[in-house]
């Protein structure tokens, strides 16, 4: 194992924490977020961690599938919160 390799392998793992911290702070906000503005907020943080954490994981075991999913994810981390702030802000999704 090179020098190369395992500062690669730290700066995954330093990566791996620094999301999952992102998505627990996130989370929390979710909880106790004043307003509906910040819950949607805090949900798309969630997903974009979410995102980062299947990315890391697919870099760190080298298969291809993960990014596939991590595309999926960000597709419907999308519309899920453009139909959020829809409902927070008019009370309706379709109109």
């Amino acid at each position: 194992m090179t020098l190369a390799t395992s500062l690669f392998e730290i700066a995954l793992s330093i990566a791996l924490v620094v999301l999952a911290v992102g998505q627990v702070l996130s989370m929390v906000r979710l909880v106790i977020g004043p307003t509906g503005g910040d819950r949607v907020l805090a949900l798309d943080t969630m997903v974009i961690n979410a995102l980062g954490l299947v990315v890391v994981v697919g870099i760190h075991q080298g298969v291809g599938v993960y990014f596939e999913v991590a595309l999926l994810v960000a597709m419907l981390g999308f519309v899920s919160t453009v139909a959020l702030a829809r409902f927070v802000l008019r009370g309706d999704i379709i109109e």
